[in-house]
């Protein structure tokens, strides 16, 4: 690693009405090292690549780039001196194509000034056979999954030869696969001599991949360190100024009856054959590789996907879901994976997004009452800690932890007694996690049933009383509590079945 500093931000603040964001940061990045940005969620960690970028104009401060000092950054003055950020929402244009969006703007063009498609897609090609990406350049990005429109979002900062690249929890939605993928081409990256600015809150990862730490919490410096000399448990200390001495808090509730039945559902395209039940007070986690049909499960229960065959029970009683809001009628919610896009409208404040799925329920003489919607948005508010200026601030402007923790205010408004929560804490900082699997466990032990699905083996094995693990649309294994291991869910989720001991014997 060259010990050249390309990347020096001194002293950097940040205020916004009533806030102060940034208070006299430092932080600086070598060439051709994988530097994490560490912090809680509200830490700073996105204000302060946003001043990098140019989106956000510093209040004081010096940003300098190999060793010149940078008056006036915005976007364009970013690019121009390599600097590339690969946001956690995603930037790309749905409904143009792939490499549309790869060389937006700058689009290969022939002699007489037109855009030379034939280039545009060849080139398009050998970026994503680079991250291993394996889809048509003219295929349009909203035809993607999450996971292969994060791979887009990477091969467009990587089309234009950054020096410095950051990547905002750029694997939140990748299978292991596609990790080792991307851990390869960062690594390819860092030895051209490419630094990359790394953010992520799975914290095994920062080991594995990255050279050095820096850890801001609630808009300070706390410290700067070589990822070698600190353990995973040292990071959390940083970030949350506590010690987390249990990530995965256990429920305890007493698991009762069986409160939903799915028998033999199938859909046209995915979902084959598929019985499961869940009970009142547990957990039930859904494992599964990405494409494994996780999602479509939990969509076709939901009744936003249409089954083709099977039946739904809901205490004992055959009902029928033929849309989300038939689910809502039999106190069914539903947490999406995308909770920006699908589980809420960002515009929108904490209050009308709290009481959106049971707005009915506050009508009184035809008219909506107002203050009794107000007192039911502060209670949830307060007894889910979702930490807001007020129910009137836009939940655009909350952290995705608090995010999450509105859209399961809005389910809990609207009395549901069996949730599905799909990727509970996808792009959500460590203390935020420990919250949200308290929530659940308060939840279970007060009756409700949860669906989890998570991409996150140790999450859970941590949290779910039972799992199944699905591939290629059917449910391939099922095991309890004291049955859960790494090897046996991949295995399952692989298609294979997980070897015993007695296979084991037998092979000895």
């Amino acid at each position: 690693m060259n010990e050249n500093i390309i990347l020096r931000m001194n002293n950097i603040s940040k205020s916004f009405p009533g806030v102060k964001a940034l208070q006299k940061v430092n932080f600086e990045v070598k060439q051709g090292e994988v530097h994490a940005l560490l912090g809680e969620n509200g830490a700073g960690k996105s204000t302060l690549l946003k001043i990098l970028a140019g989106a956000y104009t510093k209040d004081e401060g010096e940003i300098y780039i190999n060793g010149k000092i940078i008056e006036n950054m915005d976007p364009k003055t970013a690019e121009e001196l390599g600097i590339s950020i690969i946001y956690q929402e995603f930037s790309c244009l749905p409904y143009l194509s792939v490499a549309e969006n790869i060389f937006l703007g700058r689009q290969p063009r022939k002699s007489n000034g037109l855009i030379d498609w034939k280039k545009c897609y060849e080139d398009s090609k050998k970026l994503l056979d680079r991250v291993g990406l394996k889809v048509d350049p003219k295929t349009l990005v909203a035809d993607l999954k999450v996971a292969e429109q994060q791979m887009v979002e990477i091969t467009k900062a990587l089309s234009k030869n950054a020096h410095i690249i950051v990547m905002d929890e750029p694997t939140a939605p990748l299978t292991q696969r596609e990790i080792d993928n991307l851990f390869l081409v960062i690594k390819d990256l860092k030895k051209q001599g490419v630094s990359i600015i790394y953010v992520s809150h799975r914290l095994v990862e920062i080991k594995e991949i990255c050279n050095r730490i820096t850890v801001l919490r609630d808009g300070c410096y706390i410290g700067e360190t070589e990822v070698a000399s600190v353990t995973v448990q040292d990071m959390i200390r940083m970030m949350v100024g506590r010690n987390l001495t249990d990530m995965f808090p256990r429920s305890n509730a007493e698991i009762g009856g069986k409160m939903l039945e799915v028998d033999h559902l199938s859909t046209a395209d995915k979902l084959k054959d598929i019985s499961f039940h869940v009970r009142r007070g547990e957990i039930l986690g859904i494992a599964g590789l990405v494409g494994a049909g996780r999602t479509e499960l939990a969509r076709a229960v939901f009744g936003a996907d249409p089954i083709s065959e099977g039946t739904i029970r809901m205490n004992g009683e055959v009902i029928k879901i033929n849309s989300p809001s038939d689910a809502i009628s039999y106190r069914m919610g539903l947490v999406p994976e995308d909770r920006k896009r699908q589980g809420l409208i960002l515009r929108m404040n904490v209050k009308d997004n709290t009481t959106l799925a049971s707005l009915k329920s506050f009508i009184r003489l035809g008219k909506l009452n107002l203050f009794e919607e107000e007192k039911i948005s502060l209670t949830y508010m307060n007894k889910l800690k979702v930490v807001t200026p007020g129910i009137f601030e836009k939940v655009n402007n909350l952290s995705g932890g608090n995010q999450q923790k509105v859209v399961l205010s809005k389910w809990l408004c609207a009395n549901c007694s069996l949730l599905i929560i799909d990727e509970p804490t996808r792009g959500i900082d460590v203390g935020a996690k420990v919250e949200i699997y308290e929530l659940m466990n308060e939840l279970v032990r007060g009756g409700l049933g949860i669906i989890m699905i998570s991409s996150e083996m140790p999450e859970l094995m941590g949290v779910c009383d039972r799992i199944l693990v699905m591939h290629e649309g059917t449910i391939t294994g099922e095991l309890m509590r004291d049955k859960f291991s790494e090897e046996t869910i991949m295995a399952f989720a692989a298609g294979q079945h997980p070897e015993t001991e007695e296979d084991k014997n037998v092979r000895r």
